[in-house]
């Protein structure tokens, strides 16, 4: 089937690459995808590379329109300052969405990928479309921010969520091949050690494969009926760290002692760590805001909206995702 045109932001990285191959198999007859350098995981792809950044507005505008569909992934998930966060998660999507509405109007949808941790504390523990957003990381400040800006009035005429036909999805703790965060977890566990926070017995994360979310972004995105809405793509079950400490054990085929940190434990580590990283020159994925994330924000989301509407549904489990993920990583020499 010819679904027209897709033009995808973040393609390069690792939810955008997997939801461009997703955009491939559906039958676009165009995907372009914004590339800043490299095409990494794009390499050897039928995909039209549209070269530049968020700042050259006549690439964006030659990339946008005559598209049918707009992904917008790319985002800045980690940085040291406020400024980067901005720039990256809130301004790069407005000056996305400006050259839409003046270069193509009439696009079919805008999907725009947010986060869980817009929503950051959540006293009922599991999130839904209506919880309030109070995040408590500065990346999910800047997520929350970005969705707020897309309904506040501008100050040349209504907000973007009038003018054009947009769509939100946020994701919770995604993991897949290519994924390099979580992956830390799944390298210090290989190595014979397990971290995990408090006893891990209880459900307490939502984890969603990277197939299974793109596939459903793709969904929200062709939906006739999800144009204005806010849409939460998870894992239908909530996991206990047990399970994914035991789907992980049972695809590496080994054992690993297991150490259990207590709560009030996992700001002080993060602290540490991060500056261990400041000594390296890195920015680690456990860090100050990370773990203040870790101990106090909301981990899982209901999907429930999502079955409803246009409907999702979870297709790999966590045995099998997690077995299939660390098999990509052996393959890659990662593990």
């Amino acid at each position: 089937m010819n679904r027209g045109v897709a033009f995808v932001t973040g393609g390069t990285g690792f939810i955008g690459s997997h939801l461009v191959e997703e955009l491939l198999r559906r039958g676009y007859r165009e995907v372009r995808c914004l590339v800043r350098k490299e095409l990494r995981w794009l390499e050897g792809l039928d995909i039209v590379p549209v070269r530049g950044d968020f700042s050259r507005i006549d690439v964006l505008w030659e990339a946008v329109r005559d598209a049918d569909v707009v992904f917008h992934v790319a985002g800045v998930t980690r940085a040291r300052d406020w400024a980067t966060f901005e720039q990256g998660n809130i301004t790069a999507t407005l000056n996305l969405l400006g050259t839409i509405l003046e270069a193509n109007p009439n696009v079919r949808k805008v999907l725009i990928t947010s986060s869980l941790a817009a929503v950051g504390y959540c006293p009922g523990g599991v999130a839904t479309e209506e919880s309030p957003l109070r995040p408590i990381s500065a990346y999910g400040r800047s997520k929350a921010l970005m969705e707020q800006a897309l309904r506040a009035p501008r100050a040349d005429g209504p907000p973007f969520a009038e003018l054009l036909p947009i769509v939100v999805v946020r994701p919770p703790a995604v993991y897949g091949p290519r994924e390099a965060d979580i992956y830390t977890f799944f390298r210090t566990v290989s190595r014979g050690l397990c971290p995990i926070v408090g006893s891990g017995r209880r459900p307490e994360l939502s984890l969603v494969h990277v197939r299974d979310l793109v596939r459903g972004m793709v969904d929200a995105a062709e939906s006739d009926v999800t144009t204005g809405q806010t849409y939460f793509i998870g894992s239908e079950q909530f996991y206990s760290w047990r399970e994914i400490r035991d789907a992980t054990l049972k695809a590496l085929g080994r054992r690993a002692l297991t150490v259990h940190i207590p709560p009030f434990l996992v700001e002080p580590i993060g602290a540490l760590v991060e500056l261990a990283g400041r000594l390296t020159g890195t920015y680690p994925p456990l860090n100050r805001e990370k773990a203040r994330e870790i101990r106090h924000a909301c981990k899982m989301c209901a999907v429930d909206k999502a079955r409803r509407d246009f409907g999702y549904r979870q297709q790999i489990g966590l045995e099998e995702g997690i077995q299939e993920t660390i098999a990509w990583y052996r393959q890659q020499g990662w593990l």
